[in-house]
């Protein structure tokens, strides 16, 4: 069953498209983070993926009180689809995507919709994250490549350098290449700066507007295969079309050899990643579930003292 509330006559200058699957803890949040945007003409367009948790419900009621949100709910089909959908129904000059679990901060909007008015050039705009873990907590400020060139550099290594859910693109030129491509199960955003470069130019602002939330459920060694093997199809694919020799990816970028992505490992890395920004507080917390799950190991007290004395 769907439904698209806040139709109307007037064409809003932003579609913010969503898609959400089972995000009942941290969906209002995100929604709210939208609805309180500094720039307002926008439409808001949320795809519920088949939810089985609480999340339609939440959506629903916001749906209720904004005329601004359009909500479609119906049977899971998948990111990939569930973002063409989205687009689909968009009728704004410029696409802001948008996850279910992140939070954009209040001048975000407004800040890309004043960089792509001035720069015609540009076809998608990112920005710098700032890296938050489940319970929202600071962990550290992830920078990103700002020119064109820089970007190109990382992408073609199969990096996607502009984040997905802090991105604002162009509807004519997203439409004029398909959107996304459905074949691509992961690495969708990759693929799809890839092939909006070959008609004109990406670029990242050099400021945080997202809060980008890391949790348990955003990376498993599983994800991170299917994710690595669809990242190379797009640069193998992106560089044919440039008539450049297909190359492997990075060492770096492949898929994990040891169970470094569970709970246990991920909280580690959010401890040392929290205590090289200096938040303190956030390291500690990790640090005491780090040792609680490990007390047997020598690096679960290392990071537990180095939290501790706050370096």
């Amino acid at each position: 069953m769907s439904s698209a509330r806040g139709a109307s006559c007037h064409l809003p200058a932003v579609s913010v498209v969503m898609s959400v699957y089972n995000c009942e803890r941290y969906v209002a949040e995100a929604v709210e983070s939208i609805l309180g945007q500094t720039f307002t003409d926008f439409e808001f367009i949320i795809i519920d993926d088949g939810s089985t948790d609480r999340s339609l419900s939440i959506l629903r009621r916001f749906a209720q009180r904004d005329g601004r949100i359009r909500l479609v709910s119906r049977g899971n089909r998948g990111l990939t689809r569930s973002l063409n959908e989205g687009l689909g129904l968009a009728r704004g000059e410029f696409i802001a995507r948008m996850d279910a679990d992140d939070i954009s901060l209040p001048e975000r909007l407004e800040r890309q919709v004043e960089y792509l008015r001035a720069h015609p050039e540009c076809v998608a705009l990112g920005c710098r994250l700032y890296l938050i873990d489940p319970d929202g907590d600071p962990l550290m400020e992830e920078p990103r490549p700002t020119t064109h060139e820089d970007i190109m550099q990382m992408l073609l290594r199969g990096s996607g350098a502009i984040p997905h859910p802090g991105a604002m693109i162009r509807r004519t030129d997203l439409c004029a290449i398909g959107g996304y491509n459905e074949e691509f199960k992961a690495a969708q955003d990759l693929d799809l700066w890839l092939r909006l470069s070959e008609r004109r130019q990406l670029a990242n602002l050099d400021e945080v507007l997202v809060r980008y939330r890391m949790h348990f459920g955003s990376v498993s060694v599983g994800s991170r295969q299917v994710q690595v093997s669809f990242a190379e199809r797009a640069v193998r694919e992106a560089r044919l079309r440039r008539g450049q020799t297909p190359e492997r990816l990075p060492l770096a970028l492949s898929p994990p050899r040891s169970r470094r992505d569970t709970p246990l490992e991920m909280q580690r890395r959010w401890a040392w990643m929290a205590l090289g920004a200096g938040n303190v507080k956030t390291a500690r917390k990790h640090a005491r579930r780090v040792l609680m799950q490990a007390p047997w190991s020598k690096e679960s007290w290392r990071v537990m003292l180095c939290a501790l004395r706050g370096w």
